[in-house]
């Protein structure tokens, strides 16, 4: 014969006990390094990037405290930018997900912006315009042509770099459809 266990559960849900599982339970531990506490605060890893840190409340604070909004920005940018969020709510618009830097025009980033001034395009540039772009500044500065040239070395590299944030800009658009 079978022994009978004792259980708590009276066949209705509410006469379960609560809280009484046994099940390991998931937990996403904090990415600092040597940090053992519970890491569910995220923080973008870069700016424009899906990808997320997970920290605990005292290292996502660390990590906020050494936030830089305005890195990577002239003097007149941060000026216009501060103007225009102070007139209106875009700054809570703005760090919407994948898009951590200004808004720019039509959804560009400020990343995007700076790229398409490095090929001299307008703001609503399709992406075949820009590969032209791309591929012109890299017939007139790669290292083939131009050897032991640095200054088109390095524009050869800053066009390489344009035309990444470009393309990723542009697949991230298409995935959300």
């Amino acid at each position: 014969m079978a022994r009978a266990t004792r259980s708590d559960n009276w066949g209705f849900p509410r006469w379960k006990g609560y809280g009484t599982s046994r099940d390991a339970v998931k937990v996403r531990l904090c990415d600092r390094e040597g940090c053992a506490n519970v890491g569910d605060c995220p923080a973008p890893k870069a700016p424009n990037s899906s990808e997320r840190w997970m920290f605990c409340q005292e290292h996502a604070a660390e990590y906020n405290r050494g936030w830089n909004y305005f890195e990577g920005l002239t003097e007149a940018e941060i000026a216009e930018r501060e103007r225009r969020e102070r007139a209106e709510a875009a700054g809570f618009t703005t760090s919407r997900h994948q898009q951590w830097a200004d808004r720019g025009d039509e959804g560009r980033s400020g990343d995007e912006m700076r790229a398409l001034d490095l090929f001299d395009l307008p703001p609503d540039a399709s992406m075949d315009d820009i590969r032209k772009a791309w591929r012109a500044l890299a017939k007139e500065t790669h290292p083939d042509v131009k050897p032991n040239d640095a200054d088109a070395a390095a524009k050869f590299q800053a066009g390489q770099a344009a035309f990444e944030i470009l393309r990723v800009a542009e697949e991230r658009r298409s995935w959300k459809g």
